[in-house]
């Protein structure tokens, strides 16, 4: 298997005047050199920039590049990646505008509903711009529909993972929340890769590569990862009863398989300045937890705590996507 990484600069929309730097890491055909589809989509969602440290473990792990890298060695070879950062910035604070409808200056929610889906819309138009940006630079390739699938590989179609990183969680909660209101009649009827490989999709082959629509996105979701996240506000955690019911009942209409893993540090965890965090993610697990077994065993939860014997900082903030455990 060879990859192609780069670093996108890409609007979200074609007229935007806003860009967003995204990290990538794709499959490609080692004999045509052009873009395999993977077995995975791993989304990440960075945080605040941290600038000025002079640690060179900050450093290497803000690298989108590296990170990107980073994402593929924890979910395997046959995935690509896409890390992707905030459009703007106040100051070190990212602002994520365009993917959770109400935020402050700061980038902090004050609500997460599912109007008008502002997440899982800006996801999947984001990544066609990238998919179509990193296609001109592997000079003008095309994607291909034939080695679509790997010899070692059996898959029915594409699954996404989406991960939060630091405030990075925040894009998480406004994805959960979309998906508890999301209809699942398309997940039915969707094609998979065998299916979609025997017909022809004149100019729309990266249906293949990336979700189409919104509806692809989060009917492919079948993994979510909360990474070390927290905020200067509250709104870390999802914390609504009524979204997590609605996930699993979506589940026993027919969703795939869907888990939660609630990934942290000291430094988010035993943060007693900010208690907060700590008190959200323990509701949203006993949420989580207590709509599990109403899903069929379809809904899995897990949490998993890092350094646990060190004391809180901001190089372990970082260094736990390095040591991610994403079995």
């Amino acid at each position: 298997m060879e990859r192609w990484s780069g670093v996108l600069r890409v609007p979200l929309h074609p007229n935007s005047r806003t860009f967003h730097r995204v990290g990538a890491s794709l499959c490609l055909s080692p004999e045509t050199r052009t873009l395999l589809v993977p077995k995975a989509n791993a989304i990440f969602f960075c945080g605040d920039r941290v600038e000025g440290t002079g640690n060179p473990v900050i450093e290497r792990l803000s690298n989108l590049q590296k990170l990107s890298e980073i994402i593929v060695s924890k979910f395997g070879s046959f995935t690509n990646a896409w890390v992707i950062e905030a459009s703007a910035f106040n100051g070190p604070f990212a602002v994520y505008k365009d993917f959770i409808p109400s935020v402050n200056q700061y980038g902090e929610p004050s609500s997460y509903h599912p109007n008008g889906f502002p997440a899982s819309t800006s996801t999947v138009s984001l990544l066609s711009n990238c998919l179509e940006e990193a296609k001109k630079v592997i000079l003008g390739t095309q994607v291909d529909t034939k080695s679509g699938l790997s010899p070692s590989c059996s898959f029915s179609r594409s699954k996404t993972f989406i991960l939060g990183f630091s405030k990075g969680g925040a894009v998480l909660n406004q994805i959960v929340t979309e998906l508890g209101f999301s209809d699942i009649g398309s997940n039915a009827n969707s094609p998979d890769v065998g299916q979609l490989m025997g017909r022809k999709f004149a100019g729309s082959e990266e249906i293949y590569v990336v979700p189409k629509t919104k509806e692809d996105l989060l009917n492919s979701i079948s993994e979510i990862h909360y990474v070390d996240v927290g905020l200067n506000s509250a709104g870390a955690y999802l914390t609504n009863h009524d979204v997590f019911e609605r996930i699993s009942k979506r589940l026993m209409q027919g969703a795939s398989e869907l888990r939660f893993i609630l990934h942290g540090t000291p430094r988010q965890w035993s943060d007693k300045r900010r208690d907060w965090i700590r008190n959200e993610k323990d509701k949203m697990l006993r949420l989580l937890e207590s709509e599990a077994p109403k899903s069929g065993g379809k809904l899995k939860v897990l949490e998993r705590f890092y350094f646990t014997d060190k004391p809180p900082s901001m190089q372990m903030h970082f260094e736990i996507i390095e040591s991610l455990d994403a079995s």
